[in-house]
């Protein structure tokens, strides 16, 4: 387990899972959202997206949190493991509202700086269906992987911390 992707919906706790696996298992944590906003909310362009996180892949371990669809083809050829943390809706969303009550007016430790915690209505219309919409998605390439990639789908905190604690 030396380049590990770590997927799921806003509020399922990515970040926060993998900056203790990192602990764990000695590895720097690559947060997506960190690489792909500017100051000010500004996206990176789509087209030049890939770059960056191609660039990112070649590091010889890494963990790496985030989704952008439009890169996971380059982040599921580049990893060895795929962390899927599918949590329930509702819990995703509660996260996402008091991640922002938590952040309001700073930007969060795994942000670019000058992106002070927002909540959009674009982002509870994304947590909200995702399970219907990206999540099918997801485990239809999953199952398309090949035998030498490890897919651990970890659906509760007790499974989360288990799986941590049974690291070595």
């Amino acid at each position: 387990m030396r380049r590990v992707l770590v997927i799921g919906s806003g509020g399922a706790g990515k970040s926060t899972f993998s900056a203790k696996l990192g602990l764990k298992l000695g590895l720097p944590v690559l947060h997506l959202d960190a690489y792909f906003w500017s100051t000010g909310w500004v996206e990176s362009d789509k087209a030049e997206w890939r770059q960056p996180v191609g660039r990112l892949t070649v590091q010889d371990a890494w963990i790496m949190d985030g989704n952008y669809g439009g890169t996971l083809d380059i982040r599921l050829a580049a990893c060895d493991t795929v962390i899927f943390l599918d949590r329930p809706r509702l819990l995703c969303l509660w996260r996402v509202v008091l991640r922002r009550l938590r952040f309001h007016g700073r930007t969060r430790p795994n942000m670019s700086q000058g992106c002070n915690e927002q909540l959009t209505w674009e982002f509870i219309r994304y947590v909200w269906g995702y399970p219907s919409t990206r999540k099918p998605r997801i485990l239809t390439r999953l199952s398309a992987l090949s035998d030498d990639k490890q897919i651990i789908v970890l659906k509760t905190q007790r499974q989360m911390d288990v799986f941590l604690m049974g690291l070595k």
